[in-house]
């Protein structure tokens, strides 16, 4: 870790209690260093993140990933309005998006345009025939996983066919 942020961090000293916010919404952002490279105020954004109920040792660690890697990935469990997050961690030089779960793909138009049956698509990608036919009809919304794992064979169904597909035993 950057030695001045260790003294910054130190120069703060104990702290005792954060405002966390009352009430509001889980959300994922992604954390980037701006363009012009400034260096970003990361107290303050480690603040405004344990302020949306990100413990300050977690906060803290998100910042030195941002510092190290360009970019950090924090899931806050109390987000009262994405926009006021957002622009609070501009202020402290930090360039931040929320992250929405992916979008659902037509399950259906997906499998008629790769001509597969509903059992061909189940049985190519490791899924349960039932769940497929539950999700096409409505009555079912597949889960997080599921839907990422959908968006992955929506983009390139060849690539995710291979990667699934076992190894042959010679």
């Amino acid at each position: 870790m950057d030695s001045s942020l260790r003294e910054r961090f130190a120069r703060l000293g104990p702290i005792r209690a954060v405002d966390r916010m009352s009430s509001g919404l889980p959300a994922v952002f992604v954390l980037r260093l701006p363009q012009n490279r400034a260096t970003p105020k990361t107290i303050d954004g480690a603040l405004a993140l344990a302020r949306r109920g990100l413990s300050l040792l977690r906060a803290k660690r998100a910042m030195e990933e941002l510092l190290m890697t360009g970019r950090a990935f924090v899931d806050l469990p109390t987000v009262e309005d994405r926009a006021a997050l957002a622009t609070e961690l501009t202020e402290a030089g930090i360039a931040a998006a929320p992250l929405d779960p992916p979008t659902l793909p037509d399950i259906r138009a997906l499998r008629t345009r790769l001509r597969l049956t509903r059992e061909q698509f189940a049985t190519r990608y490791g899924l349960d025939v039932e769940s497929v036919r539950n999700w096409e009809a409505g009555r079912r919304e597949p889960g997080l996983a599921a839907r990422s794992y959908l968006r992955a064979i929506a983009n390139d169904p060849e690539c995710v066919e291979q990667a699934y597909a076992p190894t042959p035993v010679l």
